[in-house]
């Protein structure tokens, strides 16, 4: 059979079959649970291509995994801090501003918190804060403090992050210091403050404590506001605080990796998720805010109205974003090191 009855024969199969090029794979690397099904669907439909997303627990995680060769990810989801060390280390593309024209909703009061304000290579995804979440059933004695972690009538119901930088920075912020830190007596402190917190501690955690507080395993636990809002949808026994020290406020970012193969859909994607009904609709879904101005009408009364969201201002004042220290983040791996080996 000659070439061109071949190729005949091949184009009739094909179409007898049913089958069809191939839909474009956008390869995502994220946090787990941190868009809502329904829009990676609809974002499917409208380009015609697959979404498949890959998850990590910790910023640390994800980019010892990329900095150690792993390829195929065409949109990553860091914190502001991290983004920053990926652009020190050339590990992303700049981004065509021209393909995600909804940055002019993102929140200007925002931009002048985040690491990139110009969106050179990032653009903020959600934001969030790191409190306490507590069951107001039993916790009788509450007081929104960081000092909830010394009680030894909680020994062994409580969790707080396995992250470093949280944790450390929880201690340092309960001492009236930044949590960016790096003064050796301050972060002493901090060390000594954790190692009396983690005597009283079931373990470290950063996956299982939203099932543990709703199950009733856990009574008091440092988490993410997002994710114990969550669990606040069916049990109306948990509560959530913002320590009255202040606590970490955190922005996941967008970031296009510099092997990224589909960098057209990237973009795409970027720019839909700061569409203002699929921004409002996904904040309610996760329950963290994309700071997108034009979505913030479409958010329910309720939701607008939750100081875990939207904090007041003088204690917002007390709140910062972690940063990268360069150098001085051996000071915190050693402090961490160090209370992971205490008994």
């Amino acid at each position: 059979m000659n070439r061109i009855a071949m190729l005949g024969l091949g184009l009739s199969l094909a179409i007898a079959t049913g089958c069809a090029p191939s839909k474009p794979v956008l390869h995502v690397y994220n946090w787990a649970d941190y868009t809502k099904p329904e829009l990676i669907a609809q974002f499917e439909k409208d380009n015609q291509c697959v979404v498949r997303v890959d998850t990590f627990d910790s910023n640390e995680a994800m980019y010892a995994k990329i900095q150690a060769g792993a390829a195929g990810y065409d949109l990553i989801f860091p914190s502001s801090y991290m983004v920053k060390l990926m652009v020190q280390n050339n590990m992303l593309q700049k981004l065509d501003l021209a393909k995600i024209p909804n940055v002019q909703h993102v929140d200007t009061a925002i931009r002048r918190m985040i690491a990139d304000p110009s969106f050179t290579h990032s653009v903020p995804y959600m934001m969030c804060n790191a409190g306490i979440a507590y069951d107001g059933d039993r916790v009788k004695d509450f007081e929104p403090s960081w000092d909830m972690f010394s009680h030894a009538d909680l020994k062994g119901r409580m969790t707080m992050l396995n992250d470093m930088r949280e944790t450390i920075g929880a201690a340092l912020k309960f001492k009236g210091y930044s949590l960016n830190s790096t003064n050796d007596e301050e972060l002493a402190q901090a060390k000594d403050i954790v190692i009396g917190w983690k005597k009283n501690l079931a373990k470290f955690e950063n996956e299982q404590y939203k099932n543990g507080i709703a199950s009733g395993e856990f009574l008091l636990v440092h988490g993410y506001n997002g994710d114990i809002l969550q669990v606040m949808d069916e049990k109306t026994n948990i509560v959530y605080a913002v320590p009255k020290e202040g606590c970490s406020i955190s922005f996941d970012e967008m970031v296009i990796p510099k092997d990224a193969k589909q960098v057209e859909l990237a973009h795409k994607f970027i720019n839909f998720l700061h569409e203002p009904k699929v921004a409002a609709e996904n904040s309610e879904f996760v329950c963290y805010l994309c700071p997108n101005t034009a979505s913030y009408p479409l958010l329910s009364e309720e939701f607008k109205a939750d100081a875990s969201i939207f904090i007041p201002a003088d204690l917002l004042a007390k709140c910062e974003s972690i940063e990268d220290l360069g150098a001085n983040q051996a000071k915190y791996t050693k402090v961490w090191d160090a209370i992971k080996a205490a008994e």
